[in-house]
């Protein structure tokens, strides 16, 4: 019998997901506040190029179902990173033509962030697929903590460095800095697949199964299949709701708690810390009861859901009580739970990926990933506009942010539900299905 993928392997792929978060970080992160500091733009013009970005990555099942037919997921991979790459390097391009052309700027920055959602769906996915077909499934928990704590890594490391690099900033500074990030991201991908895929990821294909399906037949058979349906479902809330407080919280701490900006990012600190050591709680204990692992991992993801939920009730309640309530300790439980969540659900994404009657695990991934990606477009937007409509209705900041943890916490609840009817590898009778009887 084959064996599936070794450690060195899944750190390799793990340092491709460290390429994507770290090009992710320049557009994502890095231009967006220069566009509205440094050259006066609405905050809402690279809002909105961040959710086309999110928009664009509906694509991503064509990019896992061109992963399918080619038998092979390095070139997709590979392609994916040069087009993130010259998209983000477009990017910097465009922010530096605001000054002196505005409308070519803007209209520069579009092309780019649409070549950069291409890049990051193409290039993701096909990561995904990968570790689903090459990961045994007792490996499957860590696996997802490795390739996802990587990622963070990543955006840490060029963020930390492009920020040191960047001052005093100059529109040369800015466009060496953001070239040598793409050029080391894309170099590390091109050393970290070499070679990768032919040697360490047996089982490519199932034996004996038929030939890829078409990408409609693909799509029929997910969304005919209940418990893939469930999954999408599952995705979709618990990513909505683990980015509904992605560009409140800052704003709760300042309002309702009167903290420095320096005090609020101390705290975003501490959460993301959580986040980390939920991921490799949960990537050691999901892998460390071999043969139980589908119970496992759905535990895993039911007790970071309903610890989200939990987490999110006590700022309910920070809200009302204000300064206090041990704010600090409550927003570190948040990260460690919604770190235990992401880890367990990318762990049995890669499970039921590979249940299909045929092979299919691109476009499945595709699926999944586009749902996460609406998700994560709709949740910030949802959960800033809500607090803002809200205060102007109530004028009281604390009730506002409330009654959105309130809504997040609800939605976390719904997807413990969901969660606990989900299966993170096939039983007999889907099995059985997959085989045709």
């Amino acid at each position: 019998m084959q064996r599936g993928f070794g450690w060195w392997s899944i750190l390799r792929l793990g340092a491709v997901q460290a390429a994507i978060g770290a090009i992710t970080m320049l557009a994502t992160s890095l231009l967006n506040r220069l566009m509205v500091l440094e050259y006066g733009l609405a905050a809402g013009i690279p809002a909105g190029l961040v959710a086309w970005h999110y928009g664009v990555q509906l694509s991503r099942p064509l990019w896992g179902h061109g992963s399918d037919i080619g038998r092979r997921r390095t070139p997709w991979i590979l392609a994916g990173m040069v087009t993130l790459g010259l998209g983000a390097l477009l990017a910097v391009r465009g922010v530096t033509l605001l000054d002196e052309m505005h409308v070519q700027g803007i209209a520069l920055s579009v092309l780019a962030f649409t070549l950069i959602g291409a890049g990051v769906g193409a290039a993701g996915t096909s990561v995904l697929a990968l570790l689903a077909t090459g990961v045994a499934p007792e490996r499957r928990a860590a696996a997802a903590a490795v390739t996802w704590i990587m990622m963070v890594f990543g955006i840490v490391v060029a963020a930390g460095t492009a920020g040191a690099l960047l001052d005093p900033y100059s529109e040369q500074r800015l466009a060496a800095v953001a070239s040598g990030v793409v050029g080391v991201a894309v170099l590390v991908t091109l050393l970290a697949t070499f070679r990768l895929e032919g040697r360490a990821a047996p089982g490519r294909f199932r034996a004996g199964s038929s030939p890829p399906p078409s990408l409609r037949e693909a799509l029929t058979e997910i969304f005919a299949d209940d418990e893939a349906r469930r999954f999408t479902l599952f995705i979709f809330v618990s990513m909505l709701a683990y980015s509904m407080q992605d560009l409140i919280l800052e704003p709760f701490t300042g309002l309702v708690f009167a903290m420095t900006p320096g005090q609020s990012t101390s705290l975003s600190s501490l959460q993301n810390s959580g986040v980390l050591i939920g991921m490799i709680v949960t990537g050691i204990g999901g892998s460390a009861f071999r043969g139980r692992l589908p119970i496992e991992l759905r535990t895993w993801t039911m007790l970071g859901c309903l610890g989200s939920a939990a987490a999110l009730a006590g700022l309910v309640l920070a809200a009302r009580v204000g300064p206090g309530w041990p704010l600090a300790a409550n927003i570190a439980l948040l990260g460690l739970f919604n770190g235990a969540f992401a880890v367990s659900a990318i762990g049995s994404m890669m499970g039921l990926a590979g249940v299909g009657r045929r092979n299919g695990e691109g476009v499945r991934m595709g699926v999944w990933g586009t749902a996460q990606a609406i998700a994560f477009g709709l949740g910030g937007l949802l959960g800033a506009l809500g607090v803002d409509f809200t205060r102007a209705a109530l004028g009281r900041p604390g009730t506002a942010f409330a009654l959105i943890f309130a809504i997040e916490a609800g939605l976390f609840l719904f997807s413990a539900m969901l969660a606990m009817r989900t299966r993170a590898t096939p039983t007999p009778s889907i099995a059985l299905r997959s085989a045709g009887i």
